[in-house]
């Protein structure tokens, strides 16, 4: 006799579902619970948003919804299949060629989502004789890229350039990539990339910046690569999102043309996945067309950045991302329902999405913010920052609830 013969209701109550009560109890134990939370922007001014990536104002810029809704008239809401099928449109390869103009590298391949692009880059490059090493604070996205890619990998603690040399020193794999992001999407610093970057040529390894925090932000827009004087250097390759400073939604991943002829034949998400949406698209490269063509706007968000540090008595960040530590996560989620409800939105990071355990908030400057609505968001932080300043000691972590690999 077998299952079959004795089938009855499933009434609930087994194993998983005891498993996923006792998550959720874990959850609201340690203040860890979090929630899809409404954000409809659709009455600008009803909140202060220094929470979203919209770091230049580009999402609602009458330009690049003019070219989002043209590329719906023209392909229709989707692109209707993968890019190796028929989903290529000459949208895709405007986009692409405009990012090239945008970051000064040689070739460019856009997925539909900067997490499929860290995916499917890794895993093309990856495998059995390719070393990965990876700074600690990198995105989430690389660390599970880092996890499918069969590769053997070594984490380096955060910023240490020397470990990275170590590594690349004493590994026994024929091929090498170091991972790191060129500005940190939580505490926002930036990585050495200069001083990275002459490792890898050294020791004949690959640089993977992973610039979403870049572009639009750093170099005058074109990013921290550009920035560094390494547009188009052979061994450095970018992955970038669309969904921050460019204001649409996607991702791509540049560097020398024969990589991407190896990303389209063998990255996974690319070639599985149906390709990016024709208004994201569109959309995203009318967006990466100001960027070059208009510096003053990642200008104008440096000065924001500036003066919002400086307003809240914080030390300034070289990206848009300002954080703010707090003594717990509970800490964390207290200020940002108090800065709710005096009409400031603001990010609450909590482990095990902050990668040293501090909980935090996050605070974004964007260009198209008034001094006015930085004075007033400052008034509100400026004792929260002031209050909080506590030892280290006192934080609710050490990093024991990172991701790690």
């Amino acid at each position: 006799m077998g299952p079959a013969d004795v089938m009855v209701p499933y009434a609930g109550g087994g194993a998983m579902e005891t498993w996923l009560a006792s998550r959720d109890h874990v959850r609201q134990r340690r203040g860890l619970v979090r929630a899809a939370t409404p954000g409809d922007p659709v009455a600008p001014g009803a909140m202060l948003d220094l929470a979203s990536n919209d770091y230049l104002g580009l999402s609602r810029d009458p330009r690049v919804t003019a070219a989002a809704v043209d590329a719906v008239q023209r392909y229709g809401s989707g692109a209707r299949a993968s890019r190796v099928v028929n989903g290529t449109l000459a949208v895709h390869a405007a986009l692409e060629e405009q990012l090239c103009q945008l970051t000064g590298v040689e070739s460019a391949l856009a997925f539909s989502s900067g997490y499929l692009a860290n995916l499917g880059v890794l895993g093309a490059l990856g495998g059995p004789g390719t070393l990965l090493i990876l700074d600690a604070h990198v995105h989430a996205s690389l660390l599970d890229a880092a996890r499918l890619s069969r590769s053997p990998v070594v984490m380096v603690p955060h910023g240490d350039v020397g470990q990275v040399a170590t590594a690349l020193n004493t590994r026994s794999q024929p091929r090498a990539v170091v991972v790191v992001e060129s500005l940190y999407s939580v505490l926002g610093d930036g990585a050495n990339l200069t001083e990275l970057a002459a490792l890898c040529a050294y020791y004949d390894a690959w640089l993977l910046v992973d610039e979403a925090h870049g572009i639009g932000v750093a170099g005058a827009g074109r990013g921290a690569v550009h920035a560094a004087g390494l547009a188009g250097a052979g061994h450095v390759v970018l992955s970038v999102t669309l969904s921050k400073a460019l204001g649409a939604q996607g991702g791509a991943v540049l560097g020398s043309r024969a990589l991407r002829e190896h990303l389209v034949n063998t990255a996974r998400p690319f070639i599985f996945g149906t390709a990016l949406a024709p208004a994201a698209a569109a959309a995203a490269a009318m967006a990466a067309q100001i960027i070059a063509d208009e510096p003053a706007l990642a200008g104008q968000l440096q000065e924001n950045a500036a003066t919002l540090a400086r307003l809240c008595g914080i030390e300034r960040s070289p990206g848009a991302v300002q954080s703010i530590p707090m003594p717990s996560a509970d800490h964390a989620v207290k200020a940002a329902a108090t800065l709710r409800a005096a009409g400031v939105l603001v990010g609450c990071f909590r482990p095990p999405s902050v990668p040293d355990g501090v909980s935090r908030l996050r605070v974004t400057a964007r260009a198209d913010l008034t001094l006015q609505e930085l004075d007033y968001a400052a008034g509100l932080l400026r004792p929260m920052a002031r209050e909080h300043r506590a030892d280290p000691s006192e934080h609710n972590g050490s990093g024991r609830n990172r991701i790690t690999i």
